[in-house]
């Protein structure tokens, strides 16, 4: 008699390797709107990309660089208009994250390297 050992595949395959906070983060990105523009894997779209994001350097309209660290963006979240990334010609709507949900997209995108 053969065993097979299944293992598991689909949706849940990309969360494998997030922490806890992490997976919250990209199920929110999911439900609220988020991966219709920047993309269902943080890999972008109309949007930018969250793949590789935290701890770049970002060139904002007026040539001014950030790096994206958490402060960044957080800001980005919740004030999508504070600081607008160069060449951008969409505008991001205002978020109505609660601050847990916030963190967690923060870990989420944080985690996407």
């Amino acid at each position: 008699m053969m065993l097979l050992s299944l293992g598991a595949c689909g949706a849940a395959e990309p969360d494998r390797h997030l922490s806890a906070e992490a997976a919250a983060g990209r199920d929110i990105a999911l439900s609220r709107g988020c991966s219709a523009c920047h993309g269902d894997n943080g890999e972008g779209g109309v949007g930018p990309a969250w793949v590789g994001l935290a701890g770049s350097t970002v060139v904002l309209e007026g040539g001014r660089a950030v790096v994206a660290d958490t402060d960044y963006l957080r800001r980005s979240i919740v004030d999508p208009e504070a600081e607008v990334v160069a060449g951008t010609t969409l505008t991001m709507p205002v978020s109505v994250l609660t601050d847990d949900e916030v963190m967690a997209l923060i870990a989420y995108i944080e985690e996407l390297r």
